[in-house]
């Protein structure tokens, strides 16, 4: 997405450019007739040429342009965001509905032939049966991953507790979710971006890190919400441009950070584990209402 975004903003610098030059056009075609008409003297056709090279200029910006609408790279990132998380609600609809639906039906059929088939056969039937199940396991953590519901219902920090109990539940990770504040009255847009970066962040600490302990902090502050990941695996090097090195999950929880406004910096080398910090910051309106809860529940 950042790479889109850079396409994005060097071609806005391509149309800046014929801007001034279409502006040096008609300056120039001003100031020679302004001379032509001091000196008293007949158009010549090199003149005539100008005016029609910056009409044209003109009449392609006044087509192109007027009904554009200019968006700041926060804005789109925001938008395709946006769309993104739209996507993946209809997938997860898609994948509990239907699918799950149809496993279901399977294991049914399953449990119904189980019950009549010959001893010899009851072994390869309770396979099939486990088979299904487990599918059917699967199918709907993913759905839940794709679109966390309970966000909605449970809050941000019930959702990553449970997000966490059922990712961590078989590995050796000790983990920790400190969050001694309230976080009633955060918008649906930040409580996304925060599970999400979590989300990524933990996936990455089971995939890579090696990681023995974990420990995920939410913090409301004065300025907006606070979220740290620390681990203690074996770190790597950050690199500057996730996004044109491939890294698509860490050039994603930039991204979200970046389309609230706010900020998510990565620490991390070699042997020497990883921390990840954002702050997602309060809208204007809620800024004094967020600096009143937490001066309460400090």
């Amino acid at each position: 997405m950042l790479a889109r975004l850079k396409a994005l903003r060097h071609w806005y610098s391509r149309a800046a450019l014929l801007r001034w030059a279409t502006t040096l056009l008609c300056a120039a075609s001003l100031l020679a007739n302004l001379l032509i008409v001091l000196h008293a003297k007949p158009l010549p056709a090199s003149l005539l040429l100008l005016q029609l090279a910056a009409l044209a200029s003109v009449a392609w910006h006044l087509r192109h342009w007027a009904g554009a609408i200019t968006l700041r790279p926060s804005e789109l990132a925001h938008r395709m965001l946006k769309v993104q998380e739209g996507e993946r609600q209809h997938l997860s609809r898609e994948l509990h509905d239907d699918i799950g639906q149809l496993l279901t039906a399977a294991k049914l059929q399953v449990d119904w032939l189980q019950r009549r088939v010959p001893a010899e056969l009851q072994a390869h039937c309770t396979t099939l049966s486990n088979t299904l199940s487990h599918t059917l396991s699967n199918v709907r953590d993913v759905s839940a991953l794709l679109n966390p519901r309970q966000l909605a219902s449970l809050g941000l920090e019930a959702s990553l507790r449970a997000h966490l109990l059922r990712t961590l539940a078989n590995t050796d990770i000790h983990w920790s979710l400190d969050c001694n504040q309230r976080l009633g009255g955060i918008s649906e847009e930040m409580a996304m971006a925060a599970f999400r970066i979590t989300q990524e962040a933990v996936t990455n600490a089971l995939r890579h890190a090696q990681a023995g302990n974990l420990l995920v902090r939410l913090q409301r502050t004065a300025t907006g919400l606070a979220l740290s990941i620390h681990d203690d695996g074996c770190g790597f090097t950050p690199l500057n441009d996730p996004a044109a090195a491939g890294q698509r999950g860490m050039a994603g929880m930039h991204e979200r950070a970046t389309a609230l406004q706010g900020w998510l910096s990565v620490t991390s080398s070699p042997g020497q584990g990883t921390q990840i910090e954002a702050l997602f910051p309060w809208p204007p309106r809620n800024q004094e209402r967020a600096r009143t809860l937490a001066s309460h529940d400090m």
